[in-house]
């Protein structure tokens, strides 16, 4: 392949799509988890340690747990990748001719005639049985592929990255005016971050930034009720 190749297949934006929503998730998580803790405590409370310490225990347990679930999860789907392309190998050496027949129809459904169809399953299996069919039977590519360890690592560091900026607000803002505060910072940091997001994925900007400052305004406003019903002064 040649760099005009490799510069052209770069510009598409789906080979970002799996550390993107790591990221996306683990920043956005991170602002409005540890911001929704920091506002219910503030509701709630007279002094400000106590809203630092609910929103550093928040901000360290929450990354921790981010990075775990992520890596359990794309684990799972490692192993079932990885269970589904045993499976393909010994039916491949087992039933060869059935296994091209299949390929060979998933291409026809794709718009090739039966006969072409046929031509490309054979030449494809001639020089990659197996890759032709993890790629085209499984769906399985480099780009669909999962990476546990880079998923954990993304989204644990981005939730930390997302979390710590409520965690400034509380520390640096008015006791007084710091539900406010975290509420109106935060909504503008999730705003930035969906933008953000939308242009490095090459989606629609505004659409983005309405649904995420929408859902943190939820969020953050059930959150902040909760505290203040409580009625409790620490």
């Amino acid at each position: 392949m040649t760099e005009q190749e490799k510069a052209y297949l770069a510009t598409h934006y789906i080979h970002k799509s799996n550390w993107l929503r790591a990221a996306v998730l683990g920043a956005n998580d991170g602002i409005l988890s540890t911001a929704s803790i920091a506002i219910g405590i503030a509701a709630a409370s007279t002094t400000r340690e106590p809203v630092l310490l609910a929103t550093v225990a928040g901000l360290v347990a929450g990354a921790l747990s981010m990075a775990a679930g992520e890596y359990v999860s794309v684990s799972s789907q490692t192993d079932i990748e990885k269970a589904d392309i045993e499976r393909e190998k010994r039916e491949l050496e087992e039933m060869p001719e059935l296994e091209l027949k299949m390929l060979a129809h998933i291409y026809e459904k794709r718009g090739l005639k039966k006969e072409t169809a046929l031509t490309v399953a054979k030449e494809l299996t001639e020089y990659d049985a197996l890759g032709a069919h993890v790629r085209d039977e499984l769906g399985i590519n480099e780009m669909s592929e999962a990476k546990p360890l880079q998923a954990a690592l993304a989204s644990g560091a981005s939730f930390l990255a997302g979390g710590v900026l409520p965690l400034l607000v509380a520390l640096f803002l008015p006791l007084s005016s710091l539900e406010y505060s975290l509420y109106g910072f935060s909504i503008l940091f999730l705003a930035l971050l969906g933008a953000l997001a939308a242009k490095t994925g090459g989606s629609n900007i505004i659409k983005a930034v309405i649904r995420i400052t929408f859902w943190g305004t939820i969020a953050m406003g059930l959150t902040a009720l909760v505290g203040s019903l409580f009625g409790v002064t620490v």
